[in-house]
């Protein structure tokens, strides 16, 4: 049995990996801790809750002895950190929350992790670290790092923290760095949920600049089995991109959803840009295929068709998230659940 402990685990990303992990191998435990900002969501993991496999911890990466006794107390073979401040243009107008989760968060968890003697320490990054790519060519693991906004800045920082306590200490390390997910449970902020959210409403679909900035998608269950790939087979040391091999401009994207909710393009609102904003990304995800095995199983068309679905069955979901009243729901069951325990 191995004991994994997950950070950001009500997240976007982290609540489709503890749900695979928990669904897909029966020979792990997950303590998932997670401090619930606006981001983390328990209605995330409804139904894994009560797992036996899985715990939950509400707490922050940054308090020294939470992070320590959760290692010790639940005896942690690997640690899987997507705990992270993540959207670029919350990155633009306040910074320094960044710094504080993504930088010294990372390296909280890293002491704590070096002290415990973990097995596997996997920082789950993002390509944006990579900077802005041109009309040609992809990132390589070799790339090297240019971020160009605050959030990009604080997880390259992030990344080379890691890299330093693999070098200095022999922590066993690994990084993956993920191009866009899109799927369910993803919080609308993002492009694609934004823009179904606003569709389903008749609301204006604001679009960046001219909509030509290009991101590589991949679906989030995708990322998810990529991430344990590396965790039970990844070289030491090694960095491993992670793409889903589709190339989108975003507007190419909100006409895609435009197109299956039957709702008309001049909806579609073009805005000014945002400070900085990368051109394009694309990811070279040969060195975890050739080395790993690791494919992605669902095609753009395929996966975009599930989440819309998703969202449309889950609209409910949406609107609380929305309004913030999922923010609720941990007081109003899991606060519940603590009490009578």
């Amino acid at each position: 049995m191995k004991n994994i402990l997950v950070t950001g685990g009500a997240g976007f990303i982290g609540s489709n990996f503890v749900r695979m992990a928990l669904d897909e191998h029966p020979g792990c435990r997950v303590v998932n801790l997670d401090r619930l900002t606006y981001a983390g969501n328990l209605e995330n993991l409804e139904g894994y809750l009560e797992n036996g496999r899985h715990v939950f911890v509400r707490g922050d990466i940054r308090d020294e002895a939470l992070v320590a006794g959760i290692l010790e107390d639940h005896r942690i073979d690997w640690v899987v950190h997507f705990a992270a401040e993540s959207h670029v243009d919350r990155s633009i107008t306040g910074p320094r929350v960044f710094i504080d989760t993504n930088v010294s968060g990372t390296l909280t968890l890293l002491e704590a992790a070096r002290k415990r003697g973990v097995e596997k320490f996997l920082q789950v990054s993002t390509d944006e670290v990579y900077g802005s790519l041109g009309r040609e060519g992809r990132f390589t693991e070799t790339t090297p790092l240019c971020p160009n906004s605050p959030y990009a800045a604080s997880k390259a920082a992030a990344d080379h923290l890691v890299g330093a306590f693999a070098h200095t200490y022999g922590l066993p390390c690994n990084i993956t760095r993920c191009s866009n997910n899109y799927g369910p449970y993803q919080f609308p902020e993002k492009l694609i949920p934004l823009m179904i959210h606003n569709a389903l409403r008749d609301r204006p679909l604001p679009v960046y600049g001219d909509g030509a900035n290009v991101r590589d998608w991949i679906y989030v269950r995708d990322h998810c089995t990529a991430v344990w790939a590396v965790l039970a087979r990844g070289l030491p040391g090694r960095v491993y991109n992670v793409g889903g091999c589709c190339e989108k401009p975003n507007i190419e994207v909100v006409r895609i959803i435009l197109g299956h909710l039957g709702k008309p393009e001049s909806l579609i609102r073009y805005v000014a840009d945002r400070p900085g904003h990368d051109l394009r990304y694309a990811i070279d995800a040969s060195r975890i295929m050739e080395e790993l095995g690791w494919r992605p199983s669902v095609t753009f068309e395929q996966g975009m068709r599930a989440t819309i679905d998703w969202y449309l069955r889950n609209d409910a979901w949406l609107s609380r998230v929305v309004s913030g009243d999922y923010q609720k729901y941990y007081e109003t069951m899991y606060g519940q659940r603590q009490q009578e325990g």
